[in-house]
């Protein structure tokens, strides 16, 4: 017992660290804060959302069944996407729109020939007649004045109505097979697609479809009334290149 000791002044024995077993080492004692000896570690938790945060969920992936992208749904699919085959009626009034569209200046310019021609006929028949019987010479005269003027105007007129019209054919079958609409079919809200795909025909075959069309013709067009009965409202020219007109709306 000391007392000179201030830090001691009781005089009780100072506390020894505990001494390891025999063989081992003694513990180290823990720094910075880290836990002790022996203690387990543990990985820091990953940092929790707080209370009302929107959870990320995974997309969900399709099921079996579901319609894949590209395909053409059938009748009662999902909204925006096609809902069943165009009727018969809304074929037709598609290709009269279309008719009237790239048809009414062809026939404007066809009838104007029409009627050239018919005038200038009848003049040479009217100076024809004029001519004595027997006068060959009148005759030629009569046939040589209006060979140059208005039959020529009118063969004009003629060219240029089959120049304008196959220029129309060619714009529907590129607006066909680009988009699957002609303005006819887009003011009905129905359009041509592959039944494969669901997706336009391309130029190639909306052109092979239209040439198709021959065979819808033969037989009182009996390829033509077709839809009206057939499962899936095809023509023969449908069937041939694998073709449906669904309804867009």
């Amino acid at each position: 017992m000391s007392f000179g000791d201030p830090n001691n002044p009781y005089g009780q024995q100072p506390q020894q660290p505990p001494q390891a077993p025999y063989g081992q080492q003694p513990p180290v004692p823990p720094q910075g804060g880290q836990p002790g000896y022996g203690y387990p570690q543990q990985q820091p938790a990953a940092p929790q959302q707080p209370y009302g945060y929107p959870q990320q969920q995974a997309a969900p992936q399709p099921g079996y069944g579901y319609p894949q992208q590209g395909g053409y749904p059938q009748q009662g699919g999902m909204p925006g996407m096609p809902t069943g085959y165009a009727s018969w009626g809304a074929r037709v009034g598609a290709t009269l729109i279309d008719g009237l569209i790239i048809g009414v200046l062809p026939m404007i310019l066809y009838i104007i020939g029409i009627i050239v021609a018919a005038s200038s006929a009848s003049s040479t028949q009217s100076d024809i007649n004029s001519c004595a019987p027997g006068d060959s010479q009148c005759v030629n005269d009569a046939l040589n004045s209006t060979s140059s003027g208005a039959p020529v105007f009118a063969l004009i007129l003629f060219a240029l109505a089959g120049l304008i019209s196959l220029a129309g054919g060619i714009f529907l079958i590129v607006k066909e097979g680009s988009t699957g609409q002609t303005p006819g079919k887009k003011a009905l809200n129905i359009r041509v697609v592959s039944e494969a795909t669901g997706q336009p025909l391309g130029f190639g075959m909306a052109l092979l479809r239209k040439i198709c069309h021959a065979v819808d013709g033969p037989l009182c067009g009996l390829g033509y009334w077709w839809p009206l009965w057939d499962e899936k409202s095809q023509t023969f020219a449908d069937k041939i290149v694998s073709s449906v007109v669904v309804k867009t709306q």
